[in-house]
């Protein structure tokens, strides 16, 4: 079997047998590697992931390591190509990063390091944040913290967060309890939105949750709730958020994720007021990838089930 490997990450795959052949993902398929049965994908450019959808007929199998599938999902694989996720790969990483932005925006680290560079001691900072009417706004503690789209790395995050002292509910498609924090589906959401202090969206990409950060949902929010996205860049309507922002309806957002990455220049996004964006940075170390990839391979020869398998 020939397996190919991105240039974008190291992975030891030495124990297996077979041949493992290092490819660049932003450049097409050589002509004698397209005979490959296995591929591995991690930061490729689309254009790499469609011409391998077209020109490799042995393919059987798709690893990406990305938790969300949907580049690979849009590359227009054969329907017999079983293609499977990074889940579970980045819930450490991307945990760490959410409650990075989280506190960021809670505790306005963008306002004190605006003064910082501009070699203030902000008094104004100060006051409004030992003031006895917004002591909520500043605190973890006690603050209601709903997460939307409650899988693996709201697993991570939950604990982590009511360890703080927030009281923390999921939002999901089918509501229950999930890793011991109570979840809510779709029909409660809006409910849940108006007590809402921090919002944070871990969704996936795909046609439902085009736009989910829609104007109707941002007004449900109460003026002074954090909105932090690291989920996908496409769940968010911009111009909702950007106008939400400027009109003082939303204290804070902050942002891993944009509809276009890189970001442009000329986005409406990095004026607007009161917004921290960081580089579509929180999941950028999968954690136990060869693991995954060797299960995953295993399981091709034997015929046996796949882990994290979305399509095919």
């Amino acid at each position: 079997m020939k397996i190919l490997v991105p240039d974008t990450i190291k992975l030891d795959l030495s124990t297996l047998e077979d041949e493992v052949v290092i490819y660049q993902v932003d450049k097409p398929i050589p002509a004698e590697h397209r005979d490959a049965e296995v591929m591995v994908a991690w930061r490729n450019t689309s254009q790499n992931l469609s011409d391998a959808a077209r020109s490799m007929p042995n393919l059987r199998l798709v690893q990406t390591l990305a938790a969300g599938p949907d580049s690979v999902l849009s590359a227009g694989f054969a329907d017999n190509v079983a293609i499977t996720s990074g889940r579970s790969l980045h819930d450490g990483p991307v945990a760490e990063h959410a409650l990075a932005l989280i506190l960021a925006a809670v505790r306005r680290m963008d306002q004190l390091m605006e003064s910082q560079n501009a070699s203030e001691w902000n008094q104004p900072y100060n006051a409004a944040q030992s003031a006895p009417d917004t002591e909520q706004l500043y605190t973890l503690d006690g603050a209601n913290v709903t997460i939307w789209g409650f899988g693996s790395i709201a697993g991570r995050l939950a604990p982590l967060l009511a360890a703080l002292g927030a009281n923390v509910t999921g939002v999901a498609s089918s509501k229950g309890e999930r890793y011991g924090f109570p979840v809510v589906a779709d029909d409660e959401f809006p409910n849940v939105l108006r007590t809402t202090d921090v919002l944070v969206s871990i969704l996936p990409a795909t046609p439902e949750t085009a736009d989910a950060l829609s104007e109707e949902i941002l007004r449900e929010l109460p003026d002074t709730a954090i909105f932090v996205n690291v989920g996908r860049g496409a769940t968010v309507d911009e111009d909702a958020l950007h106008a939400a922002l400027k009109e003082g309806r939303l204290r804070v957002a902050a942002l891993d994720v944009t509809k276009v990455e890189p970001l442009p220049a000329d986005s409406t996004l990095w004026s607007a007021p009161n917004i921290i964006i960081t580089p579509h940075v929180a999941g950028n170390r999968p954690k136990g990838a060869v693991k995954l990839i060797l299960a995953n391979i295993a399981a091709l020869k034997e015929g046996t089930p796949l882990t994290n398998q979305v399509a095919g």
